[in-house]
């Protein structure tokens, strides 16, 4: 909640001047009761706020485009940055502030106000991360699974499947139930708009909620977008709800910092960062989470976004992210080209509490599709060389080959967890070759039968082994879409 300057001049009485002005900061004198974080509004009607204190003087970041003149009177608000939050947010695009961005007024009946700049929660109210949250993709759900609360790195080069794997994955948890809020950090309008058409064409809208800061707001409002996004996370969660929340993306977040940081005199560390840019991003990031909510537990689960340059993802922000998160998932442009979607390198992500969240058949699926993409691509290696190859290697390609083809999902199908491991079964034991995936996903969403015996066979199997027994007596059924 922002207050006018005129409401903040008749509580206070107490007014500052602008002295200085240099970008995107201004230098006040005369608000002696000021604190750091505190929102100050000027005359013009834009706000800022206090990063530091100078001699006399305190240092206002501008929140606006708008030019702050000379002389200028600036009034204290008396408040650190705060949004006002209720059910009436989904379905709307959000500032930096909390307010809509779009015409469409929004009503809560219980509104909530919250401080956006807040220390993490406590270990004491955290809980362990057990739960497993599905993307509706094979190749991460089986081989690099997330867990409800997890922070999982999203990360690789411009233009290779990033965005369509975050949209994918709030996709199949929006028809879920689950409360989405994607936030869009110094994106251009045009992409922003192409979010909030995909909410709407596929009727998720009112399970999302999008904070938008386009590369044409001031760099503070995009600096606050990432955190105002956390905020609404927290309260969906504080009411019992598991939420999964996007960051897109943090390298642009630091860059911008980084900008302003420099204008305002930091001194600069490594690339011209700030010292302090590990700590602006690990505090944003340590909200996310599984924690005690009354008598039952609910989740943040976060998917920032980091993107490298040349393949090169041992950047400075690129790893500092990585050591803040509990894995990554790394998109390949090499695969990328191969035209493999997702373009993700199972040899080179990571996902480090993700396998502890899934059942026993599912790890131990898991455990032996690694095996099989490692010797694949082993496999490959000897290929290059113009090796002869037995029989058992020449099994190994094949098997893999057939793998790819079901892991390669071009557009916006979303697989069910017990679909998926029953197809891999079918996969292992040579019984189908992975196509037309898609036309065994329509018989499984819409022939209830069907549904009924791909979840019995799940829910008796603990191994891959007991599963492909189940799997080779029921297979006429499984392989039988028309």
């Amino acid at each position: 909640m922002l207050h006018t300057y005129k409401y903040c001049i008749e509580k206070f009485k107490e007014e500052g001047e602008v002295v200085e002005i240099y970008e995107s900061f201004v230098h006040a004198k005369g608000l002696s009761g000021v604190f750091l974080g505190e929102i100050v509004a000027f005359e013009q009607g834009v706000h800022g706020q206090v990063v530091s204190v100078k001699g006399d003087g305190v240092e206002i970041l501008v929140l606006s485009r708008q030019v702050i003149l000379p002389h200028s009177k600036v009034a204290k608000t008396g408040l650190p940055l705060t949004v006002t939050l209720g059910e009436g947010i989904l379905g709307h695009t959000l500032d930096a502030f909390g307010y809509a961005k779009d015409e469409r007024r929004f009503k809560s009946d219980f509104p909530d106000e919250r401080q956006v700049n807040i220390f993490p929660t406590g270990i004491v109210e955290r809980l362990s991360i057990k739960r497993f949250m599905s993307t509706g993709m094979p190749l991460v759900d089986l081989v690099l699974p997330v867990g409800w609360g997890q922070r999982e790195l999203i990360i690789g080069d411009r233009k290779t499947g990033k965005t369509h794997f975050l949209l994918q994955t709030v996709l199949n948890q929006a028809k879920l139930g689950r409360v989405c809020v994607y936030g869009a950090i110094g994106k251009r309008k045009e992409e922003i708009k192409a979010i909030e058409t995909f909410f709407q064409k596929y009727g998720i809208e009112l399970n999302t909620v999008i904070v938008a800061a386009d590369s044409y707001d001031s760099p503070g409002e995009i600096f606050l977008a990432p955190y105002t996004a956390m905020t609404i996370a927290e309260y969906f969660r504080d009411k019992g709800l598991d939420v999964l929340l996007v960051l897109d993306d943090l390298t642009t977040h630091a860059k911008y910092y980084r900008e302003f940081s420099l204008v305002g005199k930091r001194f600069p560390g490594r690339e011209s960062y700030p010292g302090d840019v590990f700590h602006v991003h690990s505090k944003l990031l340590e909200r996310a989470g599984c924690f005690k909510v009354g008598k039952g537990e609910a989740s943040i689960t976060c998917l920032p976004v980091a993107e490298s340059m040349g393949a090169d993802f041992t950047g400075y922000i690129q790893t500092n992210l990585m050591s803040i998160t509990d894995g990554h998932l790394y998109f390949d442009n090499d695969i990328f080209l191969k035209g493999r979607r997702p373009a993700v390198n199972p040899f080179l992500s990571v996902t480090r509490v993700g396998r502890q969240t899934q059942p026993k058949l599912f790890r131990d699926i898991g455990i032996k599709l690694t095996g099989i993409l490692k010797k694949h691509e082993n496999m490959q290696r000897f290929l290059s060389f113009g090796q002869e190859l037995g029989p058992e290697a020449k099994n190994i390609l094949s098997l893999g080959d057939s793998l790819y083809k079901f892991f390669n999902q071009v557009g916006y199908a979303v697989y069910p967890p017990n679909l998926q491991v029953v197809l891999v079964s079918l996969l292992t034991i040579g019984y189908w070759n992975g196509e037309g995936a898609e036309n065994i996903l329509a018989v499984y969403t819409n022939r209830e039968k069907y549904k009924d015996v791909v979840d019995t066979l799940v829910t008796e199997s603990n191994t891959l082994d007991e599963l492909n027994q189940k799997v080779k007596v029921k297979s006429n059924v499984l392989l039988n879409t028309k």
